[in-house]
């Protein structure tokens, strides 16, 4: 009987926890649920940016690990980790895939120009710079990740990083995707760039001479028009003379400098070859 009554008694307890105990429950049951929620989200958002990131660059990684080593700086790497977890190891592999690639996307699409003419376009188009305007195109800045360096050294060593890390990225495709997956993403971002290089490959003036060669024309014959400016500091006016052409002018703070202007502007009008189009 006494064993009876302690259960009916224990029951009425339970069910009857009052307004401050259905509460807590509650309360403790609300918690755990929106914990787990933060988590889901922390890990969606990571796989949002690696998606964002990928479409920006044009590839799906299949291991995506290869990614985020291509963007990781070694001052972002934990104790105990090597310096090869970096994107050290791939810049190192996708600079000679960049130079491949661009090699024979040059040897293709100039078929009229010499070994030495290939080799001062290569040297244009692998450089760091060149890297560094591909990686500032596609928002690379953004996601290299650094250590605690400071805001003035982050913000200088994300910009001296940034050709090496695009390197590193042509790296990370060529061994998640294979060379056609390398080559894509180099020609997507450097075709354009092949054809309109930022500085002239070749002396205008030599460009403008050989060109009126070749249809017959005699050497161009270059005269100053004017000189303005103190003795210490001038400016010169020049012209460029040939045979059936109106003249072209330029101006420098030399007269050869002049002289350069002006046969560019004259290359430029006649739609001559060999100096920035090849």
């Amino acid at each position: 009987m006494k064993d009876e009554a302690k259960d009916i008694a224990t029951q009425p307890t339970e069910a009857q926890a009052g307004p401050e105990g259905e509460a807590a429950t509650r309360t403790a049951a609300d918690k755990a649920p929106a914990k787990k929620k933060r988590v889901r989200s922390s890990k969606a958002k990571a796989t949002d940016a690696n998606a964002a990131l990928e479409a920006r660059i044009g590839h799906g990684f299949a291991d995506p690990n290869l990614l985020m080593q291509a963007i990781t700086h070694v001052s972002a790497l934990k104790s105990g980790r090597k310096r090869g977890d970096s994107y050290q190891r791939l810049e190192f592999l996708g600079d000679h895939v960049l130079g491949l690639v661009v090699s024979d996307m040059l040897y293709h699409a100039f078929p009229n120009a010499d070994e030495g003419e290939l080799s001062k376009r290569l040297a244009e188009l692998v450089r760091k710079e060149s890297c560094a305007d591909v990686a500032k195109s596609l928002g690379l800045l953004d996601d290299i990740k650094l250590g605690s360096v400071g805001p003035s050294a982050d913000a200088r060593l994300r910009k001296s990083v940034l050709g090496d890390i695009c390197e590193a990225v042509i790296g990370a495709i060529f061994l998640d995707g294979g060379h056609a997956a390398a080559a894509e993403f180099v020609k997507r971002n450097w075709t354009e760039r092949m054809h309109k290089p930022r500085r002239p490959l070749r002396d205008p003036k030599t460009v403008l001479q050989e060109w009126a060669q070749g249809k017959g024309l005699p050497t161009p014959v270059y005269r100053e028009v004017e000189r303005t400016g103190p003795h210490h500091d001038p400016q010169f006016r020049v012209a460029v003379d040939l045979p059936g052409l109106a003249p072209a002018e330029g101006i420098g703070g030399s007269k050869r400098a002049a002289e350069k202007v002006a046969a560019s502007v004259m290359i430029e009008r006649e739609g001559v070859g060999g100096g920035n189009d090849g």
